[in-house]
This record gives structure tokens, C-alpha cells and sequence, in this order.
């Protein structure tokens, strides 16, 4: 019985020590990494070889050093430089033979990072400062890859157009490029004719600030919205509101007609974006997920069809057909006020008080920055040449080349006479559809025309200059 009952003890010991050996293998496996890898086997083995490198190579370098204080330079300027080129090259190529036969001989594992050098007690500093250079070397190699800035002609004024009782907030141009539409604080919407900037036609209805316009590609309508919450359909044969979308809690900030579908899409102060279909009057969509008033609004015809800035310094990405966001992009931190389409790359750009920013479609993959406009951009607008304009509160203007990120001009708007210093601000702008008029609206109750100085050439206005190893910010 006693030999049986410790067989028994042993078994059941055996079981118990094997139970365990499994347990603390699978807490290895599950929780080893919250902990940090054991130092291995292999860094122990060559930690007495790595020793002996690091001290033949200082012993090495200062033999060097106390060599080197003692070269002979000749004084021809000619001799000189040869001389000293000479024994540089000598004492690199003993360095290259050195450091060859010394790795051949140590089997090193990988080649640690600049941290990792300098974490290591006994690293020459030498050694390190190499490390920096190299990696110094291939920043600037990447550098040396940016894109060189196209040239563009500068702009310049080529109209002012007074017309409205207050500050104009939006702009729209018509498909036809016959005319543009402007709304204002005046509560008023006016039509001028693009050519010879003349008043063609007001349309009242609004009781409060009108602030988003839009002229449909496909029907005889005009959308517009204002911060009375009211957004309206207007019949351009009759010249009168046809239909009125009921929704909004608060003020409407933003509008925008889909590119292909008979969907309009409004976003206001209620901090939502609200889908509405053209016909039936009908809420489709409420985009909900913004934390404050959304500022801008964009709509293109591929996914993510719906972009929103807001003033919780948040831009995001929807999928219009299940009604939720895709991405949030939250790189910017101030109020997103302006958001551009490119009319042909699928990306686009956004505009704060902080930053200009360039993204890519789908994802929202950030680009790059453009840097240099230290105001309040209220708007941004861009063309097919590739000229990207941003134009701010205190009314500074500034003219990019979207592919480089070069800002190569730099305007001022003047305040028209009889108004503030503190007037000359830009709220809306867009180009037209040949993309060779700009135009502008501004807190002087005026609209200007901007085009391009068919005069000038590269030689005569070469722009601002452009800093080729400028590092972008994010």
C-alpha cells in the first residue's frame, strides 16, 4: 500500500510541475510583451566582443587624432589643398580597412539606431555624431526630391463690383459662365452678368443673412440658405421660390448640390449635415457626429461623397448611402472654415487659422501643408492650372502652386472708400469655369474680379522665391 500510495504522490507531483510548465508558458505567450523581451543569449555572447571593438576603435581614433596634429601643410594654396586631400583620403581608407577587418571579425546582430548609441555607455561620441550625419544626409535627399514650383502669372484686380447694403458671404457661378450669384447681409441675392459685371437681377425672400448659394448643373434652380434657417429652391424662369426645406434648428451655413444625384446637402449651426432629396422635400440623411457648428461643406460624386469642417476643428468623411462617417480627420486645431475640391485629382484642401492642408481621397490621407498664410483663412478656392487661393479675415491674399506647396504671391485687398480698416476681409471666393477669373467677396460690401497678367513671364515676375529644403509642418 505505501508503494502504491507513493507511486500515486509522484504521479500526481509530476501532473502538477507539468500543469504549471504549461501555465507559464501560455502567461509568456499572452503577457510577455507588456512586460518587455528577457535580454537574450545571443547579446550576452557578444557583449565582451562588443567591449573590445569599442575600445580598439577610441584607442585607434586617437592614435589617429595625435597623427593628424602632426601632418606637414605646405603654403601654395594648390600643394595645400592637394596635400591635405591626400591624407584625408589616406586616413579614410585606413579607417574603411580598420573598421572592415574589425566587423569581419565580430558578428554583430544589427546595426542599432542613433537612440540606441547613445543609451550604451562607452560609444565614442564620434561614432554617434557619424550616425547623425548619415541620417542627416538622407533627410536631405528626400528633401532634394520635392517638387519644383510651376510657374504662374500674378494676379492682379480687374473690378470692383458695388451693389449690396452688407458684408457678401457666398458666391456661385453659373454652369453656363454667363453669370454669378452673390448673397449678403443684406438678405438680398443678386445676379450680375460675368462679362461686364452689371446687375441683371434681385431676388428677395430671405429675413435673415444669406449665407450658401448654389446653381444646379441639371434644372432652372438656384439653392440658397441663410442664418434665418431657412433653405429655398428658386425657379430661375419665374423668379420665385418653389420650394422650402424645413429642418434646420438653427442658423444654415453651408449648401451644396451632388454633382450626379437630385440630392441637396445643407450643414448649419445645429452641428449636423442634413441630406435632403430636390423633388420631394424629403430628409434623407442627418449626418450627425460633429461636437460644434459646421463651418464648410463639400460634395463630390465618388465616396466619401459628403467632407464637413467644423468648428470643433474636426473634418469628416461620409458614406452618403449608409448615412455614417467613414474617417475623421482630426490634424487641424483651430475652426475648419474652407474646404476645396481639385476639379481633377480626387483630393482635396482645408482651411484654418492654423494651417492650409492638403488630403488625399478615400481615406483622408494627410499630404502636406501649405505654410506661410498667418491669418484667419476664410475660403479657399482652386482652379485646373493647379493655383490654389486662400483669402483670410484681415483680407491678406495668397496665391499657391497646389502640386508644391509654393506660395508664389502674396496680396493685400484695399477697403473700398468710406469703409473700416477692419472691412477689408474676404469671407467667400471661387473661380470661374474657365478657371481664369477669380472672384472675391469681402466685408466692404463689395465683390472684386481678379485675372491673370497676360504681360508677364517668368523673367520679368518670377514670384516669391521658393525655399527648396523648406521641411512642410504638420
Amino acid at each position: 500500500m505505501d508503494a502504491e500510495s507513493s507511486i500515486e504522490t509522484r504521479t500526481d507531483r509530476e501532473d502538477v510541475l507539468s500543469l504549471v510548465k504549461d501555465t507559464v508558458r501560455q502567461s509568456k505567450l499572452l503577457f510577455g510583451t507588456e512586460f518587455g523581451a528577457p535580454s537574450s543569449f545571443q547579446d550576452e555572447l557578444f557583449k565582451s566582443e562588443k567591449l573590445a571593438y569599442k575600445r580598439n576603435l577610441e584607442f585607434w581614433m586617437r592614435e589617429q587624432d595625435v597623427k593628424s596634429k602632426k601632418l606637414h601643410i605646405s603654403p601654395s594654396g594648390d600643394s595645400k589643398s592637394l596635400v591635405l586631400a591626400s591624407q584625408l583620403g589616406s586616413s579614410q581608407s585606413a579607417l574603411t580597412q580598420f573598421t572592415t577587418q574589425s566587423l569581419a571579425s565580430i558578428k554583430v546582430p544589427a546595426q542599432p539606431s542613433i537612440q540606441a548609441l547613445e543609451k550604451i555607455e562607452g560609444v565614442p561620441k564620434a561614432s554617434q555624431s557619424a550616425a547623425r550625419a548619415a541620417q542627416a544626409s538622407m533627410v536631405k535627399r528626400t528633401l532634394a526630391d520635392q517638387v519644383k514650383p510651376d510657374w504662374h502669372a500674378p494676379w492682379k484686380l480687374m473690378r470692383v463690383i458695388n451693389g449690396h447694403l452688407g458684408w457678401v458671404r457666398c458666391v456661385d457661378v453659373e454652369p453656363g459662365n454667363q453669370w454669378f450669384c452673390t448673397g449678403a447681409g443684406d438678405r438680398t441675392i443678386k445676379i450680375w452678368d460675368l462679362a461686364s459685371g452689371t446687375l441683371r437681377l434681385t431676388l428677395t425672400g430671405h429675413v435673415g443673412t444669406v449665407r450658401g448659394l448654389a446653381v444646379s448643373p441639371r434644372h432652372p434652380y438656384l439653392f440658397s440658405c441663410g442664418e434665418d434657417k431657412m433653405v429655398k429652391c428658386w425657379d430661375l424662369e419665374t423668379n420665385k421660390v418653389i420650394r422650402h426645406y424645413h429642418g434646420h434648428l438653427s442658423g444654415v451655413y453651408a449648401l451644396k448640390i451632388h454633382p450626379t444625384l437630385d440630392v441637396l446637402v445643407t450643414a448649419g449651426r445645429d452641428a449636423v449635415a442634413r441630406v435632403w432629396d430636390m423633388r420631394t422635400r424629403q430628409n434623407i440623411h442627418v449626418l450627425a457626429g460633429h461636437k460644434s457648428t459646421i463651418t464648410s461643406l463639400a460634395v463630390q460624386e465618388f465616396d466619401p461623397q459628403v467632407v464637413t469642417g467644423s468648428m470643433d476643428s474636426h473634418i469628416k468623411l461620409w458614406d452618403l448611402a449608409a448615412g455614417k462617417t467613414m474617417t475623421t480627420l482630426t490634424h487641424h486645431k483651430k475652426t475648419v472654415r474652407s474646404l476645396c475640391l481639385h476639379p481633377d485629382e480626387f483630393t482635396f484642401a482645408s482651411g484654418a487659422s492654423d494651417n492650409i492642408k492638403r488630403w488625399k481621397f478615400p481615406e483622408g490621407a494627410f499630404m502636406g501643408n501649405f505654410s506661410g498664410h498667418n491669418a484667419i483663412v476664410n475660403t479657399l478656392s482652386i482652379n485646373s492650372d493647379n493655383v490654389l487661393f486662400s483669402g483670410a479675415d484681415n483680407g491678406s491674399m495668397c496665391f499657391w502652386d497646389w502640386k508644391s506647396g509654393h506660395k508664389y504671391q502674396e496680396m493685400q485687398t484695399i477697403a473700398q472708400p468710406g469703409s473700416l480698416e477692419s472691412e477689408a476681409g474676404i469671407f467667400a471666393s471661387t473661380f470661374d469655369k474657365t478657371g481664369l477669373r477669380l472672384i472675391t467677396c469681402e466685408a466692404d460690401k463689395s465683390i472684386k474680379i481678379y485675372k491673370q497678367d497676360e504681360s508677364a513671364t517668368p523673367e520679368t515676375h518670377p514670384g516669391l522665391p521658393w525655399q527648396r529644403y523648406g521641411r512642410p509642418r504638420i
